[in-house]
């Protein structure tokens, strides 16, 4: 039985608080052998388009392009209510309405960029960007508006930005369920005892994390681009969750009406395969 996993998580406080205790070895692994890369979502959702990773966090706009071959694990998920990307600009009282105004998005298949395609079709170019390039291009005046994620969410005041919409509570009121914005997609290729392993270290990690909230900042002071201690606890209190630890019934509703929203403007085809959270019912 190959234990050996190409394991893709990004760098958001979210992921490295989750996966501290696998990146620093603070529990035990079970004999899985993890070659572990840390990049940007948009990147990870790349190199899981390209075969190149075996487990991997993705946007669940691109998982859904990957359905067919990838299970949603039950937890590492950040899904919740109050966590949706906010739409900046950086002048007041603006709304995106025509296409010679220009909006960055962080990324062509994150759960973001989809979100502001389905509440604002039509209204404005679209512009893939780094999510860190968003704010400062909105400041410099080289974009008119920008869907910010990660640690943004609680800067833009700071950098002189105005909120336009927070993209999440407009999902919130409309679905009434959660927002799904990425998870742990694992290779259907992938032994089922396998995938049951690394799920049952994952769970533990995110146990473990919560138990030793203080020990976990100087790993996510490593990736992040918000060094203060309390912006990245927020971060972590904001998208670590119950459903973070497993998505139950409530995720798998939410993942389906992420999939019908998509087929409604045509992201998805309407043969695409449900997205499943993945059960291993022999252990």
């Amino acid at each position: 039985m190959n234990r050996r996993l190409r394991l893709g998580i990004s760098t958001c406080p979210n992921d490295t608080f989750a996966f501290h205790a696998i990146l620093n070895q603070k529990i035990d692994l079970r004999g899985l052998d993890l070659q572990i890369e840390l990049m940007d979502i948009q990147e990870l959702n790349d190199r899981l388009f390209r075969d190149e990773l075996d487990i991997a966090k993705a946007s669940f706009h691109a998982a859904l392009h990957l359905s067919d071959k990838m299970w949603v694990m039950p937890s590492g998920s950040a899904l919740g209510f109050g966590v949706g990307p906010l739409l900046l600009s950086s002048k007041r009282d603006t709304i995106p309405t025509d296409s010679s105004q220009v909006t960055l998005c962080p990324g062509e298949h994150t759960t973001a960029s989809m979100l502001f395609r389905l509440f604002y079709p039509s209204t404005s170019r679209i512009e893939q960007a780094l999510f860190s390039s968003i704010m400062p291009r909105l400041q410099e005046g080289t974009a008119d508006f920008g869907v910010c994620i990660h640690e943004g969410r609680f800067t833009w005041q700071d950098e002189g930005l105005f909120l336009v919409e927070d993209l999440g509570t407009r999902w919130e009121v409309e679905t009434r369920c959660p927002l799904p914005l990425g998870g742990i997609l694992g290779s259907r290729a992938i032994s089922p005892d396998v995938l049951g392993i690394f799920q049952a270290v994952l769970h533990e990690s995110i146990e473990y994390a919560s138990s030793h909230r203080e020990e976990t900042l100087p790993t996510m002071r490593k990736y992040a681009q918000e060094f203060q201690d309390e912006v990245l606890m927020q971060h972590v209190d904001l998208y670590v969750n119950d459903w973070t630890k497993d998505l139950g019934e409530v995720g798998q509703r939410a993942l389906d009406e992420l999939s019908t929203r998509a087929r409604s403007i045509g992201l998805i085809t309407p043969s695409a395969k449900r997205l499943c959270i993945f059960r291993n019912t022999s252990q």
